[in-house]
């Protein structure tokens, strides 16, 4: 049976969907596969226990019938994490052993997602380092793309787990700098000893957060058609010009939403004629029937907030590039990417795995 941790060096660096997306490549490959993630300090809580949504989706995608407690055997909610501090500690070692060794009975490939950063788990006894001596794992970092600091995180990671880095995944790369980094940069970390297995480009859809998303963040009321609140939004555009200039404005960007007051009824009829994923209209000002009805009629969701425009535009602007990974439009698209952008024979070679 083979470990496999997949890490990174920074937060919404692609871990997750590579979670998954290996994941559904070693099963499609006849391999009998099981996701962990060994520790969480930032765990959760919903309905009184621990939650974690990547595990809950890796569960689902992976076809496990485990526990999530035994997915997640180190999940420290804020009632644990305060325990931990005040003492006396709890050695965690023990539980996550057990929890590996329960998820590799019958199993090829475990894969171990690891936490936030390489700094994350020492309150728990487990940081990244001491999780892959203890599961005997093979280490693969993704580094989302930086012009300036891609080259040190790789060597970062290297120097922090030593021969048990197999290897790195670049991500997000923008498709102008694809051919520097394929020719001038894979090369360099090859000759400091770091495999790359795949260069992937930054594709806008991945990192879209979804209408529902939105909705939640900014605490606003679905008006209408709430059954397509699970478009993704790729653009926000705000809807402050003249009617006359709309159109054309709101036509330069598919797949938006556009922000606007809510008694720019003019405004909100131009949007619904063009790529538009939602409208949210700020001030808490209702629209008129005549938007909500053409809205139904194309499936387009008004959000509703109480929040002015400034302080929506804020909140948004921090959702893309951190959006949750958990839809099927996402998973779908990250799969073809791995496809074409992968190297799953030097992996495997590497891991010393064989496809049945």
């Amino acid at each position: 049976m083979k470990t496999l941790y997949i890490t990174s060096a920074e937060t919404f660096s692609g871990k997750s969907a590579l979670c998954v997306g290996l994941g559904m490549q070693f099963r499609k490959d006849g391999l009998k596969v099981a996701y962990m993630k060994p520790v969480a300090v930032n765990a959760q809580v919903r309905d009184g226990v621990p939650y974690d949504e990547d595990v809950h989706f890796a569960r689902q995608v992976y076809g496990m019938t485990e526990s999530v407690d035994l997915m997640a055997p180190v999940a420290l909610t804020p009632a644990k994490l305060e325990q931990q501090l005040r003492g006396p500690e709890v050695d965690y070692a023990p539980k996550l052993l057990e929890a590996v060794k329960r998820l590799s009975e019958g199993r090829d490939v475990l894969v171990l997602e690891g936490g936030r950063s390489l700094r994350e788990g020492y309150v728990a006894g487990l940081p990244p380092k001491r999780v892959v001596e203890l599961t005997n794992a093979q280490v693969l970092e993704v580094i989302r793309y930086d012009d300036t600091l891609l080259y040190d995180r790789a060597m970062t990671g290297q120097n922090y787990f030593g021969p048990t880095m197999i290897g790195v995944v670049l991500n997000e790369v923008p498709r102008t700098q694809m051919d520097f980094v394929t020719e001038i940069v894979k090369p360099f970390l090859a000759r400091k000893g770091i495999q790359t297995f795949a260069i992937l480009p930054s594709e806008q859809m991945l990192s879209a957060p979804s209408v529902l998303e939105l909705a939640e963040g900014l605490g606003a009321e679905i008006l209408c058609a709430s059954e397509c609140s699970e478009e993704l939004v790729e653009h926000m555009l705000v809807g402050a010009m003249s009617v006359e200039s709309a159109l054309t404005y709101f036509r330069r960007k598919p797949n938006k939403a556009v922000v606007t007051g809510g008694d720019r009824a003019d405004i909100q009829l131009a949007a619904l004629e063009t790529s538009t994923r939602c409208l949210i209209l700020t001030g808490n000002l209702y629209p008129s029937p005549a938007v909500l009805n053409r809205a139904e009629e194309l499936c387009v969701p008004v959000l509703l907030t109480k929040l002015d425009t400034l302080a929506t535009i804020e909140i948004i602007e921090r959702y893309f590039g951190r959006s949750r990974f958990q839809q099927a439009k996402k998973m779908e698209r990250f799969t073809e990417m791995l496809n074409e952008h992968f190297d799953f024979a030097a992996l495997y070679n590497v891991m010393g795995l064989t496809a049945k």
